[in-house]
């Protein structure tokens, strides 16, 4: 209270004639404005800008995936024995690293969200979902007979073709401003149909049959994905002020955690395919047509999915969603079927490879749609109409 009165009279104070100063009418006009200005000096100080420093901050790290994953590819290549602590702990540690990354996820959604969806959006469900399981598919079948890979990286890439869609591709569609929500439910929804998908495409396009436990698969998808999830959202909707103050990390969390999980899945993989290649010098190797058939793959899922979803109509957020979903999958559903059915230790180099390359191309489209307001995109297309 004195620093208000001694700043108000300050002027009458020191100027040589201080009755000159005093107004005609009664009227407060010249000291009540420097106490409005005051006070707009010290909302100016409030931390709110700070707060946005941070929000941006942790925006820009979390639109680094590609640079986070290519480090963490490097570095299994260089040292994997860096990553040797969590992968001796496999496959548990990897559920448990799925389950983290879901649960923040889930927090970033509401209950309610998630049950809606499935009233408001059934058709974009199940187009993701087919389209999933034959684009991927159907593709995997092409490429490799037309680069001509051997049997055993036939096998591999078909079988990747084959898998449901992966975690990360619900951290790259947060990324890229696309539906989340819609995201989430496809990828729970091939899955779970991956007990019976994965083995009958496999052995339709690839004439061999891959054995599943089905009640271990669904059991495993409910406590790595679909409880996460509903915990996250529980959470969410229970303790919205704890959520507030955690969800600008939330995205970050997952990022960094999906990237250090596909790094160390490569790195367990490089591992096996330096021994796999000291043993087996007679089978047909040719390490950059397996590159470009992982390439390639990803590519027609992004770009055929995208395209479909165009064509189908549906929103900008949704095809974004669905071609993400479409071109990312579950590499490490791919390499633990490979690895667990196979005896050439060659078909689960495709899977492997691909938990870097696919991570790496999805990531990076995530980074370019982040700058692309999906909400313009659909402004622009009803002014031409």
């Amino acid at each position: 209270m004195s620093l208000l009165l001694s700043l108000a009279l300050k002027p009458l104070l020191f100027h040589p004639n201080p009755i000159s100063l005093l107004p005609k009418k009664p009227t407060f006009s010249a000291p009540t404005n420097k106490l409005f200005t005051l006070k707009s000096q010290v909302r100016d100080s409030n931390p709110i800008n700070e707060n946005q420093t941070w929000k941006n901050l942790l925006s820009t790290l979390s639109s680094l995936y590609p640079l986070y994953v290519t480090a963490g590819g490097a570095i299994a290549c260089v040292k994997p024995s860096s990553f040797a602590w969590f992968v001796e702990r496999g496959p548990t540690s990897y559920s448990c690293a799925l389950g983290l990354i879901m649960l923040a996820m889930g927090l970033t959604l509401e209950l309610k969200d998630l049950v809606s969806i499935f009233k408001e959006k059934p058709l974009s469900i199940m187009f993701g979902c087919m389209a999933q399981y034959t684009i991927m598919p159907a593709f995997a079948a092409l490429i490799s007979r037309v680069l001509g890979l051997s049997p055993a990286f036939s096998v591999g890439l078909i079988l990747l073709g084959c898998c449901p869609g992966g975690t990360a591709s619900n951290v790259v569609t947060l990324t890229a401003k696309g539906d989340v929500i819609l995201s989430v439910v496809m990828t729970v929804c091939s899955t779970l149909g991956a007990v019976i998908l994965t083995p009958i495409l496999t052995k339709i396009l690839a004439g061999a049959f891959v054995p599943v436990d089905a009640l271990g698969l669904s059991i495993s998808t409910l406590q790595v994905v679909v409880a996460p999830i509903l915990l996250g959202s529980y959470i969410q909707s229970s303790f919205p002020s704890v959520v507030k103050a955690v969800n600008h990390f939330a995205p970050l969390f997952a990022v960094l955690t999906s990237s250090f999980l596909a790094s160390s899945v490569f790195s367990e993989n490089f591992v096996r395919l330096k021994s796999s290649l000291a043993s087996s010098a007679s089978e047909s190797f040719d390490l950059k047509a397996v590159l470009l058939s992982v390439l390639l793959l990803h590519f027609a899922g992004f770009f055929v999915g995208y395209a479909c979803a165009t064509i189908c109509g549906f929103k900008e957020k949704e095809r974004r969603a669905i071609s993400i979903e479409v071109g990312m999958q579950n590499s490490s559903f791919g390499v633990v079927l490979a690895t667990s059915h196979f005896a050439s230790p060659l078909v689960a180099l495709p899977p492997a490879l691909s938990a870097v390359v696919m991570n790496i191309m999805g990531s990076s489209l995530g980074f370019v749609w982040q700058y692309i307001d999906p909400n313009d995109h659909m402004k622009e297309i009803n002014s031409h109409d």
